[in-house]
């Protein structure tokens, strides 16, 4: 019961376990897990254990367990990970097709496959009381360790070009998914390959190296999602929030080193970060400094009378200049009266906020900041300029695009009324988007 209370973990991706925490390689059966360290799990290769690896309070002389799944379940001459393998080839190949199940095995003949299948899975009227009975004694034997079962929160579920979806670049919690992935069509690769019999050997070493491409993709996705993970950028629009906190200076820092988050796990690449906001505080402090010694100040009395008398002289400098910029508005007597009104806010020590409007009373909207957001790396720069002009995401782009595309190739033209029919979004914007793809040549007007 102990090797089967562990023989979940034996069907997982490999590259789900933790690494080797000696040579940090993937971890392939058998491989030897500390019974005395932990938790997490101190897991080692079979190569750094016979070295006596040790790390911090793990040394070599403590008690240990080999994991592995080569232990019989229902038959002794049939491992657990071989009753694995051939329910997963039955799965792929379908039942009856013995001789692809005992060729995806590699490890038995198909005679062997179909009997031991018949005899255990389908005609064995005893195989749920079995299992029944092994599940009855793995709980009586965990009684007091095992963990009881409680449904968790339901995940939410965005649906496709919500706010809250864009705020987390499309990903589905309830999937674990993207709703497009890193490498979106890798599967394509596969779409026309079939293994047949009469196939050559080139033809077959071909269709396989296909194949071990495409799962170094998978291997690449998988990576790039764990990245993302375990540095919490799921959600973009919190995650800029955060970096909002920082000085402009460090927000670059921290845009430049963000590639190098692969290499440093999460605490540590924000300790760097932290690092570096420290340092641009202390010579922030530096050079105020170095100002106080420039201008002869020798104490902090006298300093906060000089960072006194510099805002004042800042806030006479601004005043001066007051003028000349209500003339540039003085054919608009909304723009006058609301640069007056900030003059009377500087003269009383308030601080002037209000915005200049222009002569509809609107205030332009700032440039949508694409960073992040699924799709930006497909647009070209006028494409990205419009983009955040409009404020529009590039997957709403992309698929606007596309439909006045299509369409005008359908009609051989394409008029502005037909565009509004087709993207139902803000008429301005829609003739700023058929405009832009009229110009760049992408549709022809009717």
């Amino acid at each position: 019961m102990e090797r089967l209370a562990s023989f979940s973990s034996f069907t997982d991706d490999p590259f789900d376990k933790p690494p080797c925490r000696g040579c940090s390689s993937y971890l392939t059966e058998p491989y030897i897990k500390c019974a005395e360290c932990g938790p997490p799990p101190f897991l080692l290769c079979l190569q750094c254990f016979t070295r006596g690896f040790e790390y911090k309070k793990h040394h070599n002389n403590h008690t240990y367990e080999i994991m592995t799944s080569n232990f019989p379940v229902l038959d002794p001459t049939w491992t657990a990970l071989e009753e694995m393998a051939l329910l997963e080839a039955v799965m792929d190949c379908g039942f009856g097709n013995w001789q692809d199940v005992a060729n995806q095995m590699s490890t038995k003949t198909k005679e062997e496959c179909e009997k031991h299948y018949m005899k255990h899975f389908i005609n064995n009227p005893l195989f749920a009381s079995t299992l029944l009975s092994l599940k009855q004694a793995e709980e009586n034997q965990l009684t007091d360790t095992a963990i009881p079962f409680c449904s968790t929160e339901e995940p939410p579920r965005p649906t496709f070009d919500s706010l809250l979806s864009r705020d987390m670049a499309g990903y589905m919690p309830a999937r674990a998914d993207f709703i497009e992935e890193f490498d979106n069509y890798a599967e394509w690769d596969l779409r026309d390959i079939d293994f047949v019999e009469d196939d050559s050997d080139l033809l077959h070493a071909l269709k396989i190296a296909v194949v071990d491409i495409y799962h170094s993709r998978l291997k690449e996705r998988q990576r790039r999602k764990k990245i993302i993970r375990d540095h919490g950028l799921i959600n973009l629009r919190k995650f800029q929030i955060l970096e909002r906190r920082y000085p402009k200076e460090v927000q670059d820092l921290y845009e430049a080193m963000r590639h190098f988050a692969r290499i440093l796990g999460p605490m540590e690449h924000d300790k760097f970060i932290e690092s570096n906001a420290l340092e641009f505080e202390l010579r922030r402090e530096i050079k105020r400094l170095q100002e106080y010694r420039i201008a002869g100040i020798t104490n902090f009395c006298s300093a906060k009378t000089y960072d006194r008398l510099k805002k004042t002289r800042e806030e006479e400098r601004l005043k001066r200049t007051m003028l000349s910029e209500v003339l540039q508005y003085i054919q608009d007597s909304s723009a006058c009266q609301q640069w007056l009104s900030r003059q009377a806010d500087i003269d009383s020590g308030l601080n002037p906020t209000m915005p200049v409007m222009s002569n509809s009373g609107r205030r332009n909207a700032p440039p949508l900041n694409l960073t992040g957001l699924p799709g930006t790396e497909k647009l070209n720069e006028k494409e990205k300029e419009l983009c955040q002009v409009v404020r529009l995401v590039p997957g709403a782009y992309l698929e606007y695009k596309a439909a006045l595309v299509n369409e005008c190739h359908k009609q051989g033209g394409l008029r502005l009324a037909q565009a509004r029919a087709l993207i139902k979004i803000d008429v301005n914007k829609t003739r700023k988007i058929y405009d832009f793809l009229i110009r760049e040549e992408y549709i022809t007007k009717a």
